[in-house]
């Protein structure tokens, strides 16, 4: 029998976002949850997992002017310095002002 809280632990990962580094270079990702923020530096194909339970905004390299924004379940990746959503293209950031809307892929 699986302990409660293993279940829960699980589940909430597995409904989480994540963020895979494609690039050459290093990135400074900066997620940003309700009103905590923290940046996490990934390395070149490295992973960021369990990110954004309950949606979030994020932020390439320092990017404060258009975040992109996650509903939680995403799974992306960076590529040539912007957010994609897995076998799809870009996200796309969200116009100023418009931050409680999620990013869509673009067509």
């Amino acid at each position: 029998m699986v302990p409660t809280a293993m279940l829960v632990s699980v589940f909430s990962a597995a409904q989480a976002a994540s963020v895979t580094n494609r690039d050459d270079k290093d990135h400074t990702v900066t997620i940003i949850e309700e009103d905590v923020q923290k940046d996490h530096v990934l390395k070149k194909d490295e992973v960021l997992e369990g990110v954004c339970e309950r949606g979030c905004r994020i932020r390439i390299d320092g990017d404060d002017v258009n975040p992109y924004v996650l509903e939680g379940t995403e799974v992306t990746t960076i590529e040539g310095g912007d957010l994609y959503a897995e076998g799809q293209g870009p996200l796309v950031s969200p116009p100023t002002g418009a931050t409680g809307q999620p990013s869509k892929p673009s067509p």
